[in-house]
């Protein structure tokens, strides 16, 4: 069942997909029909990606979603959005009469499929005909033989495409395996027919560990595909992954746009990806550009398509076709950037009947590209899947750089699917121009709310293979035990206590209710004759607990370890706090979307920061770390401390008042409990004796605000 919803086109397309950084060769051809309305049957930064391309093209677009993604970024960017089940993927966007009903709701003419899901589905590109609606993308023939390894590289066989030495015919038996394998020689892959990812894969290392190599392939394939045909292939064991992106119309005309490099890969999952490979020189260059022309014409393909080859490090004027990805990729941005083509935009071009305005002649890669996939996933444990709510996310801007994405701030990632959130792409004039720009972009990117894979990302591209250019797929997993990731020390301690002063005193100023009394009489912000009181603030992180005082007359915040070492130097601490000298005065610039500019002890920068449920989220440098409150108060006050007074200890708002007016309350008795930054912070007698209330449920209050004090047993009420 399919609910259509019309939408309001967003007209902020920030970081959806920025101009390409190179001059555009396409030009459109006016002898066609071109669509009035496609349909995208994905999700996710690769939806928005689409729909960026339809809007500068006039066509309207139509987004699908599940009941995980009713409120995500590609829904309220595309013109209508049509809701084709709940979350499990089978049930909406692997749902191909669901999205088939979909298009016929909305009148598309045509259905683009992204990548994932659906894309490389023969079935649906036949029910798409079936239906009358055009399939953006080959025909289900090219897609079949393509889908299965063994079938292509017969296919490419007969045009001469280089292939990785080894057997590869259906139906070949264990037996039969065993037989070919000597003349293959160890190391040898053994690889499922059907599927990817890494599924099924063995290396086998010498002859005996064969049979029971090829037995676990055979389980693991028909467990993963259903299907446990296998062949077997010489192992490369420096290889190097390198495509090639082709396009090519239903007329007969096919060009490459040259390569791209995804050795940087984790458990056979591209992480960092560039244009052109900085491994092959001119001539290769031409040679397997070729061989992905050769690679197309073998199925009469039509579309966006990309051939993939795999190259030995050590030998780079030698390449063999892997396989041939009948779809757009998730990389295909870097070849954007460096030939200046827009790729959607040839898809659908080629799918209503044009043909290709572009001639080979006509592609030159100009400068370079990289590419950095942003995932919902923690590097430290494991790359473990996240996802969440996403408290902000700052994305990275400015000349040569683009971002493709799916998040903003207040949106929620489901953990129903793939977790890659968005691709940062930069470009240069040379490799080097592009990976330090990438690299300071990912310094300024900042997702708060739950753990990605910034941080690593750019880890990795600074490591010395990697600026050499040094690649294989395999250095990931030889390098990832031993990177490290920072953990917040003083310096990030203070930076939260002091913007989380900010924020309080933000919100201070925001519940203030003007009167026509004033004076420092009048005030209820904790005022007080003398020196101005100190705050304190006790903070959780990874890296431990510490407690940070803060000056009210602007000082350098005091960090203090633990809780002995508070006892024994805080009083010292407090005056020097209270004493700012020269460069010691801490200050704190608010840029808007969440960036900060701090100055503490002299030392400034810049940093994103915004509240979470129990305490502040900062980003800096690629790395988030997040504080939770463990305690806040005046510095006079502490756990053992006998102070009466009971002063709120952030802005906020009464809540519960546990404690009547008069009662007598022992240490450690709730009197009253005040919410502040999405979280309760219950305030405790101190002392034994009569509560005097000064605030009620409702009462918005300022911090240290007096809310309630105690009159001790035998002693007048303070």
């Amino acid at each position: 069942m399919t609910d259509v919803t019309e939408t309001t086109a967003a007209t902020d397309t920030t970081a959806a997909t920025a101009t390409s950084t190179t001059p555009a060769t396409t030009a459109a051809n006016e002898s066609t029909t071109m669509f009035d309305t496609v349909l995208i049957a994905n999700r996710g930064e690769i939806a928005c990606r689409i729909i960026s391309t339809l809007r500068e093209m006039g066509i309207r677009s139509v987004a699908v979603y599940s009941d995980a993604d009713a409120g995500s970024r590609h829904v309220a960017l595309a013109d209508v959005a049509v809701r084709i089940g709940p979350a499990p993927a089978a049930q909406s966007y692997l749902s191909i009469e669901n999205v088939i009903d979909a298009a016929r709701q909305t009148g598309a003419q045509a259905i683009h499929p992204g990548y994932g899901f659906l894309a490389e589905n023969a079935e649906f590109a036949r029910a798409c005909d079936d239906a009358g609606i055009v399939f953006i993308g080959p025909t289900a023939e090219a897609i079949d033989v393509m889908g299965d390894k063994i079938s292509a590289k017969t296919a490419v066989a007969v045009r001469d495409v280089p292939t990785v030495p080894g057997v590869a015919r259906p139906g070949l038996t264990d037996d039969e395996l065993l037989a070919e394998a000597p003349a293959i020689g160890y190391p040898m892959l053994i690889k499922p027919s059907a599927g990817g990812g890494g599924k099924g894969m063995h290396v086998v290392e010498r002859a005996e560990d064969l049979p029971a190599a090829i037995a676990a392939a055979r389980r693991e394939a028909a467990a993963s595909f259903g299907n446990d045909e296998l062949f077997i292939e010489r192992y490369l064991t420096t290889p190097r992954h390198i495509e090639v992106q082709v396009l090519a119309d239903e007329h007969g005309n096919v060009i490459h746009l040259g390569e791209r490099e995804c050795s940087l890969q984790r458990r056979h999952q591209k992480v960092i990806e560039e244009a052109p490979s900085p491994l092959l020189d001119d001539t290769t260059r031409a040679a397997i550009g070729q061989a992905a022309i050769e690679t197309a014409r073998s199925v009469n393909y039509r579309g966006a398509g990309t051939v993939e080859f795999i190259v030995e490090a050590s030998k780079p004027d030698e390449f063999f076709f892997m396989e041939m990805n009948t779809r757009l990729q998730v990389e295909h941005p870097v070849t954007e950037e460096v030939t200046g083509v827009d790729l959607v935009e040839q898809q659908v071009r080629i799918a209503a009947g044009e043909p290709l305005s572009i001639a080979q002649d006509d592609i030159e890669l100009v400068g370079h590209s990289i590419e950095a996939r942003l995932y919902a996933e923690d590097p430290a444990a494991g790359f473990l899947p996240t996802g969440g709510h996403v408290i902000h996310v700052t994305h990275p801007s400015g000349d040569g750089v683009r971002v493709d994405t799916a998040i903003s701030s207040g949106l929620d990632v489901s953990i129903d699917y793939d977790p890659m959130l968005a691709k940062i792409i930069t470009w240069g004039e040379d490799r080097e121009a592009a990976r330090r720009l990438l690299v300071r972009a990912l310094d300024d990117t900042a997702v708060l709310g739950f753990a990605t894979n910034v941080e690593f990302m750019k880890n990795l591209l600074e490591l010395p293979e990697v600026v050499a250019g040094d690649l294989d797929t395999g250095l990931i997993g030889r390098v990832q035990d031993s990177l490290t990731y920072a953990t917040p020390g003083d310096r990030e301690f203070a930076e939260a206590a002091v913007l989380l002063e900010h924020f309080a005193r933000d919100a201070q100023r925001s519940t203030a209710t003007p009167t026509a009394t004033t004076g420092p009489w009048a005030r209820r912000d904790g005022w007080q004759l003398g020196d101005a009181r100190a705050s304190k603030y006790r903070l959780t992180a990874e890296s431990g607990t510490r407690t940070v005082l803060l000056s009210a007359t602007g000082g350098s915040p005091v960090v203090l370890r633990d809780i002995a070492e508070t006892d024994a130097h805080e009083g010292e601490a407090l005056q020097s706090a209270a004493r700012p000298q020269g460069d010691g005065v801490t200050s704190v610039r608010a840029h808007g979307d969440a960036r900060f500019t701090i100055s503490i002890g002299g030392e400034t920068r810049t940093v994103t920061a915004a509240p979470t449920a129990h305490g502040i989220a900062i980003g800096h440098a690629g790395a988030v770390f997040e504080f939770e409150i463990a305690r806040a108060s005046h510095a006079a006050d502490d756990e053992t401390s006998s102070d009466p007074h009971l002063d709120s200890p952030m802005p906020g708002t009464v809540v519960l008042v546990p404690a009547e007016n008069g009662a007598h309350v022992d240490v450690g008795d709730p009197v009253i409990v005040v919410e502040a930054m999405k979280m309760e912070h219950v305030l405790r007698a101190s002392v034994a004796g009569t509560v005097s209330l000064r605030a009620k449920v409702g009462d918005q209050v300022a911090r240290g605000q007096t809310l309630a004090t105690i009159e001790t047993d035998g002693e007048g009420a303070s």
